[in-house]
């Protein structure tokens, strides 16, 4: 029973078509440098039958673009990338050069003959100078918002500020905000004490941290002439419009007044005049004669 079983088995083995096909796989998926530095994005392939099997890396953005293609680099890989094997390696890569690549491998002779590999490359970028909007002077009591940003720093930039030099802490009775992410520092109401030298700071995990030049701020009291100054002109504006509302007042009671007259002027109409008796002419005078008794 067993002699039999194997020699089936035996049968089998030898009938059946051996299924023959490329295998790609990558030891590193994502693969993280920092910028200028050389970038290694492995590829591991192997065939059945074919020794000499095709290469080829694509780089997947908006749309899908060569990156080695009929064994020669493509673009702006070229005279700064190598192959060896499979493996593609970038050098002095830049945050430009991030993103997914592919591995593809085509094997014609094999039964299955097409493989590929995935590989995501993230190049970082160490903190740059930022930039900082600090004004040079603002009134007491008014609100103010100063900005900081930097925008190459991959990962992006965490932000801190800086007072004549000292890090400014947020706590309860602090006279400010600060957004660390988006690199604000705002007062809602500013006073003399604020006014100092403000810098800004930002860092991430990949270098040293970066400051712009510190900047004067100069918080001012408003004076005394320019108070006086804008009662009076607030105190003119008043006087003014009010002169312009008993003159409208006034014309419009005048025009009133005149309508009425013109109404009634219109509304009585006098009779006219009876017309002149006719002339007497021919009446005959008639003189008694005789008188009559009975």
């Amino acid at each position: 029973m067993t002699m039999m079983m194997f020699s089936l088995l035996l049968l089998l083995c030898i009938h059946c078509p051996v299924s023959m096909s490329v295998t790609v796989s990558s030891s590193k998926t994502k693969v993280e440098v920092h910028e200028h530095t050389d970038a290694v994005l492995s590829c591991d392939f192997r065939t059945e039958k074919d020794q000499n099997p095709r290469i080829e890396w694509k780089k997947k953005e908006k749309a899908v673009t060569f990156v080695y293609f009929n064994n020669k680099f493509i673009g702006s890989y070229a005279g700064r990338a190598k192959m060896e094997g499979a493996a593609l390696t970038i050098h002095s890569v830049t945050q430009k050069d991030s993103g997914e690549y592919r591995c593809e491998v085509t094997a014609s002779d094999d039964h299955v003959n097409f493989g590929e590999a995935t590989v995501t490359l993230d190049v970082h970028v160490p903190p740059h100078i930022p930039s900082c909007e600090v004004p040079s002077s603002v009134f007491a009591g008014s609100d103010l918002e100063l900005l900081c940003k930097d925008k190459q720093s991959v990962p992006p930039a965490t932000y801190s500020w800086y007072k004549d030099n000292r890090a400014l802490k947020v706590s309860s009775d602090a006279a400010y905000s600060m957004d660390a992410r988006r690199g604000t520092l705002k007062f809602t109401s500013v006073s003399k004490v604020d006014s100092g030298m403000y810098r800004c700071e930002s860092s991430n995990s990949v270098g040293a941290p970066k400051s712009c030049v510190a900047q004067q701020l100069k918080v001012i009291d408003y004076p005394v002439d320019i108070t006086i100054l804008i009662a009076g002109a607030s105190g003119f504006v008043i006087v003014t419009l009010l002169c312009c509302i008993c003159v409208c007042v006034c014309r419009r009671r005048g025009r009133r007044e005149k309508e009425k007259k013109t109404k009634s002027t219109k509304s009585y109409n006098p009779p006219p005049p009876p017309p002149p008796p006719p002339p007497i002419h021919n009446i005959k005078t008639y003189k008694a004669t005789q008188s009559f008794m009975i």
